[in-house]
């Protein structure tokens, strides 16, 4: 179900006709069951908490993925920090280990933009491996010298060089992090139920088919803004790494 998820457009389509036989499905139950008219009351007061009680678990999905999408943003941003900090820092190098560095680091800005940027699965997994080995080149080109010279100095740029490679698993991690499959469910049997409730309700379905529309319309519009937002490359809200970009602008000008 989380695969569906990266697709918000075919969340909409999904939740849509689902709602829309629910409706139908509750208008089915009332014409073979129909309601008394003393149970009307009773009914109106339970369709109000169902609806209620949808509005709200929307409402908490809908701060879920927000809540997610700014995380994102937010390591974006700290991981231009780190790289940017991490090839000023490659001055306290020797002459030959700072450019090695800073053309490690440069190669590895480019393959981050990437990350962010491709919606083609095959593509990302190349680019990860690239990453993963562009990281051990890192790794090496700082923990060399640090070992010929183990100074404070050089365990600065050892430590900076750290927080490059932890930016680029905090940020994974965070894309990783998505609205459990258990909430899109709940949310999903909440919604159905209201649906079956309002076409129970109906007095006559076929004559207010357009005005019913509107509940079906409208939840399925909010699935879909939850699922774009939750969504990291499938939907049209995304991410874009404009601090990286920046950051690749500026050391593009040096």
């Amino acid at each position: 179900m989380l695969h569906v998820m990266n697709f918000p457009v075919l969340v909409f389509v999904l939740s849509f006709g689902i709602l829309w036989l629910s409706l139908w499905g509750g208008g089915a139950l009332r014409r073979r069951w129909p309601m008394a008219d003393t149970a009307r009351d009773d009914f109106g007061v339970i369709l109000t908490a169902s609806l209620t009680l949808l509005g709200l678990i929307i409402g908490f999905s809908f701060s879920m993925a927000v809540s997610r999408y700014d995380q994102r943003k937010a390591y974006e941003e700290e991981e231009a920090n780190a790289i940017g900090t991490e090839y000023v820092r490659a001055d306290l190098l020797p002459l030959a280990d700072a450019d090695h560095v800073r053309a490690l680091l440069k190669s590895y800005l480019e393959q981050r933009i990437s990350f962010y940027q491709t919606r083609s699965p095959n593509e990302r997994e190349r680019i990860n491996e690239r990453i993963a080995l562009l990281q051990t080149d890192l790794w090496s080109a700082v923990s060399g010298p640090a070992k010929v010279r183990p100074t404070p100095t050089m365990a600065l740029v050892v430590s900076g060089m750290n927080d490059v490679l932890n930016s680029q698993g905090y940020t994974q991690a965070s894309w990783w992090n998505r609205i459990p499959v258990a909430a899109w469910i709940l949310m999903t049997e909440i919604a159905v139920g209201c649906g079956v409730l309002i076409g129970y309700g109906a007095r006559s379905f076929v004559a207010e088919r357009k005005l019913l529309l509107i509940l079906p319309l409208m939840v399925s519009m909010a699935f879909f803004l939850i699922a774009d937002i939750d969504s990291p490359r499938g939907g049209v809200i995304r991410v874009n790494p404009k601090n990286l970009l920046a950051l690749e602008s500026t050391l593009h000008t040096r």
